[in-house]
């Protein structure tokens, strides 16, 4: 019963600790912008350097590259613990689903909230490290070539679908990869106005 509360506890610290946009905080503070009102309307680093870029460059790179390793890192941090804890691979695989629902469908932003990009790679880089990193460096690559970040979010997602099936045939733990596609399912829903942009070729690059 107590492992069973400690499980509960490290659940709700995912979903609610995940669910803070720093994004929307960082640039209300330093910025005074609303970046829910402008640009994409997103939270995530790419609007928050896309927004505060328009009066402040310098300011929009440090804002922008501040939100992006702290959403990385506000999942992360709870597998991390419930790892210390001893938790088994089912437990930190929940904690993996309920960090980037909880960023994707924030409680303090009436369950909107980003793309799940950061969180979910924060979360799959501790999970799964070397398919993480071959995700990271696909996005790096496509970033680099397409100059369109959605795109590039998405296909080093894609990435990261097809290593972790080469490398990990059964997820060591659970066996199924039942928690890594409800993290692309949910990453790739939150795109669909990207996806419906690059469709009709009106996205933008940063």
């Amino acid at each position: 019963m107590e492992f069973l509360n400690q499980n509960i506890v490290l659940y709700l610290a995912a979903y609610i600790i995940s669910g803070i946009p720093f994004g929307y905080l960082l640039a209300k503070k330093f910025a005074g912008v609303d970046i829910k009102s402008a640009g994409s309307g997103n939270i995530g680093a790419t609007n928050v350097l896309r927004v505060v870029k328009e009066q402040d460059p310098k300011l929009a790179r440090k804002l922008g590259g501040a939100t992006l390793f702290l959403d990385a890192i506000k999942g992360a941090i709870i597998i991390l613990i419930a790892k210390f804890l001893g938790a088994p691979e089912g437990v930190l695989w929940t904690i993996a689903v309920l960090s980037v629902i909880g960023h994707c469908f924030s409680i303090f932003l009436s369950l909107e909230g980003g793309k799940g990009v950061a969180t979910g790679f924060g979360v799959l880089l501790v999970m799964m490290p070397i398919p993480a990193l071959i995700a990271i460096a696909t996005w790096v690559i496509s970033s680099k070539g397409l100059k369109i970040v959605s795109l590039s979010s998405l296909i080093g997602l894609i990435a990261f679908v097809i290593a972790s099936y080469i490398l990990y045939p059964e997820v060591p733990g659970i066996v199924a990869h039942t928690p890594i596609w409800i993290i692309a399912f949910i990453i790739f829903y939150k795109h669909t106005p990207n996806i419906i942009r690059m469709f009709n070729k009106e996205e933008a690059s940063v």
